[in-house]
């Protein structure tokens, strides 16, 4: 507990600075190692084969298509990098039908979730940076996940009494899941209060309270689909890259469906 507790010190307010301070393209850079290295990750976990250079392809294409986005040619490099990677993944697997080394169809699955999947929600980050007041937008992702997962923790302790609600996490309640998305909500009008009083921007307060909640219950949506993938697969954590954490994806797994969901709302009704 100690460990999880100085890494997360450490970590978090890293990371904040980093999407704070960062230009587009170098907060790109980043996604590009986070997501290189949770589809690393995800095909592990998943015991997909080591042949053919799946895993090689796969993470090339989960870093390219961030740093498109921050480059400016985002959406160009999507598309390029998820058609090459279907012909990677695709090509050997006719040529290996039928024999030992067979390339199955799940598994390239998995490949094209982790190569495409992953990087383009994570490249919401880079996307939200490159707006006006990109550098408040761009904290809206990572606080909703945050205090979610925290407000969660704390109800589910404290007040929850309705558990087993999924299998996947049984010993969740309907209290925690219920408190983490009022606790997102009502961070995420503090953080636009924040942002209106030292930022000097009008913000829209209910508008931000709306992001909490959809934010929110889309966080735990993320959190519950990739706990889905280790119960299937009977693992504990992802990996072992962040002492006390897990790997990349048990830290960002609720970020990957929080990121996208925010970016859609950020253009549909922005806030400020």
């Amino acid at each position: 507990m100690a460990t999880r507790i100085i890494v997360g010190l450490a970590l978090g307010p890293a990371f904040l600075a980093a999407l704070f301070l960062l230009p587009p393209i170098g907060l790109a850079v980043v996604a590009a190692f986070i997501a290189g290295t949770a589809s690393f990750e995800l095909l592990r976990v998943a015991k997909v084969a080591h042949h053919n250079g799946m895993y090689i392809v796969t993470a090339a294409a989960a870093v390219l298509i961030p740093l498109g986005h921050g480059v400016g040619f985002g959406s160009w490099t999507a598309r390029a990098a998820a058609l090459l990677l279907m012909a990677a993944l695709f090509l050997p697997a006719l040529q290996l039908y039928g024999t030992r080394g067979e390339i199955r169809f799940e598994h390239i699955m998995v490949c094209l979730f982790g190569g495409v999947g992953i990087p383009l929600f994570l490249s919401a980050l880079v996307q939200l940076k490159s707006y006006e007041n990109g550098k408040f937008y761009v904290l809206l992702p990572v606080i909703c996940a945050f205090t979610t997962d925290i407000g969660a923790y704390f109800f589910g302790v404290f007040l929850g009494r309705h558990r087993g609600i999924t299998q996947v996490s049984p010993n969740k309640s309907l209290e925690g899941y219920v408190g983490g998305i009022v606790t997102g909500c009502l961070c995420m009008i503090l953080y636009g209060w924040l942002v209106g009083r030292f930022g000097g921007i009008a913000v829209n307060l209910p508008v931000m309270a709306l992001y909490g909640l959809v934010g929110g219950a889309v966080t735990e949506l993320g959190d519950l689909a990739f706990s889905l993938i280790k119960r299937q697969y009977a693992v504990k954590d992802y990996g072992h890259l962040l002492p006390g954490h897990g790997g990349m994806l048990d830290r960002f797994d609720s970020t990957i469906f929080a990121a996208p969901t925010l970016l859609l709302l950020v253009e549909i009704l922005p806030a400020f």
